[in-house]
């Protein structure tokens, strides 16, 4: 059976919260008989995206709100 997992894969300050935040990716594993099988990203988050919610302002892709602005964006 496949496993779904939450991994941080950046640390981030954040001007909208004024805080660090994790950036988070559910990867999804195959099964232990398909072990030559990359993992798959399936959905990512912010682990403080439930604080941007509730600031009734679209923040960025990260929290779900706002799909056109990525802060953190390597340029």
């Amino acid at each position: 059976m496949a496993t779904k997992v939450w991994e941080s894969i950046k640390v981030r300050y954040c001007d909208h919260v004024n805080a660090e935040v994790d950036l988070e990716v559910e990867a999804l594993y195959p099964p232990e008989w398909m072990p030559d099988q990359p993992p798959q990203v399936v959905a990512h988050r912010c682990s403080h995206a439930f604080a941007c919610n509730l600031d009734n302002r679209a923040s960025c892709i990260w929290a779900g709100t706002n799909p056109a602005f990525d802060p953190f964006k390597e340029v």
